[in-house]
């Protein structure tokens, strides 16, 4: 079984909620129980956080015995150096995953300081962004 850990930053956890027509109606709870249904050979664990070094520290946690990790870090995609260096310093791949096309959305918007550091990245499919990259981590 295929342990993959979804990791969402900031403001994520307002996801139904938040700018619908950005993000949808669907909170990720709700979303995260159809992808553990329809993926019964992976073991899909979720951690979300607004706090920067907490995500580093999930990182740190996982980053040598799950196979995978899903990171959508939404803001600190576009600032943190600190994540860079926690997802360069691990063994466990890294797709980096956006709800939302941000190269259409503002420009500082347009650059990720993480995707070198990550084995992909998928964006613009909404919230099935997630699943295109766990279908990417067990191929």
């Amino acid at each position: 079984m295929k342990k993959l850990q979804i990791i969402n930053g900031p403001n994520l956890n307002l996801l139904g909620k938040r700018e619908p027509a950005v993000y949808g109606n669907t909170s990720f709870e709700g979303y995260l129980e159809v992808l553990r249904d329809k993926y019964p050979q992976c073991e899909i664990a979720y951690y979300q956080s607004n706090v920067e070094g907490e995500l580093i520290d999930k990182i740190h946690e996982v980053g040598f015995s799950f196979d995978g990790i899903i990171l959508n870090a939404g803001a600190y995609t576009h600032t943190s150096i600190a994540l860079y260096d926690a997802i360069k310093a691990i063994e466990t791949p890294v797709v980096e995953v956006h709800i939302s096309n941000v190269h259409a959305r503002e420009t500082f918007r347009h650059t990720s300081v993480i995707s070198a550091a990550c084995r992909g990245v998928i964006l613009g499919f909404g919230l099935n962004s997630y699943e295109l990259a766990i279908i990417g981590l067990i191929n």
